[in-house]
């Protein structure tokens, strides 16, 4: 039979398998799922997604005996003693039981209504007949009654087998370590052919095993029905956000396997254990903990090596004078994963990344994918999971003294993460990224300017000699956060702001006098810092009119409407104040900008004091608890850290507040009351104080600089500040909820089906054309062909004749369902370099 033929006769078998029903399990039918295939190609376009789904609904009873059928065989293959052998035992057919139960599975999980069904007959224990004689043989040599449970009498004796996706798990990994299938042919003196080897040298490993494109290749299909077995997870409703990401076709088959090997490695150290149901037992998913046993140097600087060889390659890439002319590794989300993932659970590991300058290297990756990505809405998870393993790092005190080493290769990062004019510090080059992350990304990364903040505060008492482009970048975050137009924004900015203030808190009270330029540019900020100290909701407002009014002057009179940001005089605009959009008084912030003059040195009221009225300043104190009542914003900054109401919590920043930076609800309305909820918590004391004990003892001489004169310098290193004392160094942590472990685990299933969902040499699209639910998958237009990715005319017409016969119904009586590998379909897949994104 020709392979023409062979597909005709499968796609026929088909259609029998969703009309005929209820067909015998000894039919000699059920051979042709692993006697006719030819390729995964086959199986996952002959066998459509409207084919599975019309035998699912109308005849589980054929679905359930053709599972049990491939099962059985694959079960009889690996146990089979000459497997692999082409007469015997044929390796094509153990395959072909694979692909059919990739092609399958992920079908039963999107149906809702066989979740009971599906819990019984996959994870029921089963009983197996004992002592029963041999019958007819069925399935090439295997026992029906055994195999498929038929026909059993009930006063037989049973003995209890394992659940069958257990069997089939353990089939499985065997399968992954078999000699002449997956492995090198074993000596003849070994006594299994299951050899639990390592693939390549690496950790536990100095010694790599032979191998070939054949074994890579059956690997690869293992893996990919293992990825699917669990992927159960995708079709679950996500109590998280839905998490954007785009990927782009690879082809190479060695990186599929290395692309498998770390997907299906990243979903076993991340599963949830269940709850135990009694007591006294405790469940561990032991992946996880031998990975936090990991100790050997030689182990982790291997895992180093290979995770900064693929994280550096797009940053090569974009560094090149032809950008793309190198090749690039499409898994780097799932390494950036696993690098976290490594620093949470291995003490030993964060101490060698971080006790040393590698860290260094892996903050400025992290850095270039964040910032790289910031705008991009299919990057956002990527972006979001970048700036989470930064706040990882920061909540160690040694990695925050270790910025403060000179950054010395700054000039050879690509243009986009590069600072112009840069001499600096890791500190310096992390909070101006920072800035530009928060100010930059319009908007799209408000849900974690808690965490961005959150670096900048576990690292702040360390950081020494901040520059003056880092301490101008802190001074215009606080200029903007301290805004009225976004503090009236929502009920949660205050928050943000009242972190700002902590870190520069912490840079004053534990690194004064390391810190001039800083320190200095805190003073010629003054003005903003005291009209904070008497904000009312009447300054506010005024305010914020006052700009608009502005605005529409300068566009009257031809300036440049596209620069203004629009606010609303209640605090709720049309367009939600963002740190990046908030308008300045006069234009952009910076250092001397706002410095004051000669006759303002006595602190006389700026005009939001003028503007704030008797009534609503009398009024306040009513607000303030009894016993601190009549008490100076001074004399309050004293009380104990533990003070009720003016404490500094050792707050977490996590995703179970994803509100942070955004409306709390439509049509918020900003009161007087409100504020004084959050105002007098600011903790503006050490600033303030600063202000007062430093501002009148600069040389007046200086007033123009910048903060580099060393007369200013040696002054302010020289001058005690009274009435500021250290306080406690909090570490503001990273901390899991249900509602993080949702959004973490879409976002590996969407890395995971977005990089599966294009189909090419080597991946199939298991998940296409499926009711996923953990994601909102989303077309994007296919890339046509171009000089790095060209695309000829024998491409074109073999994809076309793969669409066609994947879409072939010999009967007419099929639904138009769509293919795995199709030019269109459900998920949007369009063709061999087409590209879609989950959202």
């Amino acid at each position: 039979m020709g392979a023409s033929d062979s597909k005709l006769v499968f796609k026929q078998g088909i259609f029998r398998l969703s009309e005929e029903k209820g067909i015998s399990p000894n039919d000699p039918y059920w051979t042709s799922f692993w006697k006719l295939p030819e390729s995964a190609e086959d199986v996952f376009t002959l066998f459509s997604p409207t084919d599975v789904r019309r035998t699912r609904d109308t005849s589980l009873t054929n679905l359930e005996t053709l599972i049990l059928a491939v099962t059985a065989r694959l079960f009889y293959l690996r146990n089979h003693p000459s497997f692999p052998d082409l007469e015997t035992a044929p390796e094509k057919e153990a395959l072909n039981c694979i692909r059919v139960l990739t092609r399958i599975l992920p079908f039963i999980y999107e149906a809702d209504n066989l979740e009971t069904w599906e819990d019984d007959f996959f994870w029921k224990v089963r009983r197996k007949r004992m002592n029963s004689a041999r019958t007819e043989v069925i399935f090439d040599e295997a026992r029906p009654e055994e195999e498929l449970n038929l026909s059993r009498s009930p006063e037989e004796d049973f003995e209890e087998m394992k659940p069958l996706a257990e069997e089939l798990i353990d089939t499985l990994i065997d399968l992954l370590f078999f000699s002449e299938f997956t492995l090198p042919k074993a000596p003849q003196t070994a006594k299994s052919k299951v050899t639990f080897a390592i693939w390549q040298s690496g950790v536990g490993c100095n010694t790599p095993i032979g191998t070939s494109k054949e074994f890579e290749s059956n690997r690869c299909e293992i893996l990919r029905l293992l990825l699917t077995l669990t992927s159960k997870a995708i079709y679950l409703p996500a109590t998280s956000w839905r998490v954007p990401y785009d990927h782009v076709v690879f082809k190479d088959p060695k990186q599929i396997l290395v692309s498998y090997s770390l997907q299906l490695l990243l979903i076993l150290v991340l599963y949830p254990v269940p709850e135990p149901h009694s007591s006294h037992l405790s469940p561990k998913n032991y992946y996880r903990h031998f990975l936090g046993r990991l100790h050997r140097p030689q182990d982790f600087q291997f895992l180093v090596d290979g995770m900064t060889r693929i994280l550096h390659q797009p940053v090569q890439a974009n560094s090149s004078y032809l950008p793309g002319s190198q090749k690039s590794i499409k898994w780097a989300p799932e390494m950036i994963m696993l690098f976290w993932e490594a620093l949470q659970c291995n003490k030993r590991f964060r101490s060698f990344i971080i006790d040393t300058d590698r860290a260094h290297d892996f903050v400025v990756l992290v850095l270039f994918y964040a910032l790289e990505q910031k705008t991009d809405l299919s990057k956002q998870g990527v972006v979001r999971m970048c700036v989470f393993v930064l706040q990882t790092l920061s909540a160690e005190p040694n990695f925050g003294k270790g910025l403060n080493k000179k950054f010395e290769g700054q000039d050879s990062l690509p243009a986009s993460v590069r600072i112009p004019n840069f001499d600096g510090t890791y500190a310096d080059y992390v909070i101006i990224s920072i800035y530009n992350l928060i100010t930059g990304s319009k908007g799209k990364l408000e849900a974690i300017y808690p965490a961005l903040l959150a670096i900048i505060n576990n690292t702040a008492a360390y950081l020494e000699n901040l520059g003056v482009n880092a301490s101008s970048k802190l001074l215009q975050l606080f200029s903007s956060m301290s805004s009225p137009g976004f503090l009236l924004a929502n009920d949660k900015n205050h928050a943000l702001l009242h972190s700002l203030l902590e870190s520069m808190n912490a840079i004053i009270e534990h690194q004064y006098s390391k810190n001039p330029t800083f320190v200095y540019a805190v003073l010629r900020s003054r003005k903003k810092f005291m009209a904070l100290r008497s904000f009312t909701l009447e300054s506010g407002q005024e305010e914020i009119e006052k700009q608009r009014r502005l605005r529409k002057e300068r566009s009257n009179d031809g300036g440049n409407e596209s620069s203004i940001r629009a606010d609303s005089t209640d605090g709720a605009s049309q367009r939600t104040p963002t740190p990046g959009n908030v308008p300045e008084e006069i234009g952009a912030f910076a250092i001397g900008d706002d410095d004051d003059s000669e006759d303002e040195q006595d602190h006389g009221p700026t005009p939001s004091q003028s503007s704030r009225t008797p009534s609503i300043s009398s009024s306040a104190d009513d607000t303030v608890p009894l016993q601190l009542r009549g008490m100076s914003e001074k004399a309050r900054g004293k009380m104990p850290a533990g003070a009720p109401t003016f404490s500094r919590q050792n707050s977490t920043t996590s995703l179970s507040s994803p509100t942070a930076g955004r409306p709390s609800a439509v049509g918020f309305a900003p009161s007087a009351q409100w504020i004084e909820t959050w105002l007098p918590e600011l903790p503006l004391h050490t600033i303030l104080t600063l202000i007062q004990e430093l501002g009148p003892r600069l040389p007046r001489s200086d007033t123009s600089s910048d903060g580099r004169s060393p007369s200013i310098i040696q002054t302010i290193r020289s001058t005690h500040i009274r009435g500021i004392e250290p306080s406690p160094i909090r570490v503001h942590l990273f901390e899991w909820s249900p509602l993080s472990l949702g959004w973490y685990e879409s976002l590996l299933w969407g890395f995971i089906f977005a990089s599966e969902m294009v189909v090419s040499r080597g991946t199939v699209g298991v998940w296409n054309g499926t009711a996923v639910k953990l994601f909102r998958v989303q077309e994007t237009a296919a890339e046509g062909p171009s000089l790095l990715a060209p695309r000829g005319a024998v491409d074109a017409v073999g994809s076309n004749l793969v669409q066609r016969i994947g879409n072939l119904n010999l009967t007419g009586s099929g639904q138009g369902g769509h293919t795995a590998g199709g030019g269109g379909g459900q998920n949007g897949v369009g063709g061999e370099t087409g590209t879609g994104h989950v959202v």
